[in-house]
């Protein structure tokens, strides 16, 4: 399955951080944040762009397959989610 229908296929659950279990953070942006770190290690800014109402994630699309199923879970209950146009993971501001 393709990430953007990994996403999508989760988007019922989309901002429900009260169901995150083991919280990184009292903040739903910044436990997607350090989760992402954990699974992602890197060295710049997490943030890779930002826009209008949007920001885009550091996270090379090559990567995205490494992520499990409940980790994209999480991920959209903290507003995650799968930016097609871009091919990358973004959250609205």
């Amino acid at each position: 399955m393709e990430i953007h229908d990994r996403f999508e296929a989760v988007t019922y659950d989309y901002l429900k951080f009260d169901k995150v279990e083991n919280k990184l953070s009292t903040r739903p942006d910044i436990h997607a944040f350090i989760l992402l770190n954990e699974i992602f290690p890197g060295t710049r800014d997490m943030v890779a762009a930002s826009g209008h109402d949007n920001i885009w994630l550091d996270v090379g699309y090559e990567d995205y397959e490494k992520l499990t199923d409940d980790q994209v879970l999480e991920l959209v209950r903290c507003g995650v989610m799968f930016d097609e146009e871009s091919g990358s993971l973004s959250m609205f501001t």
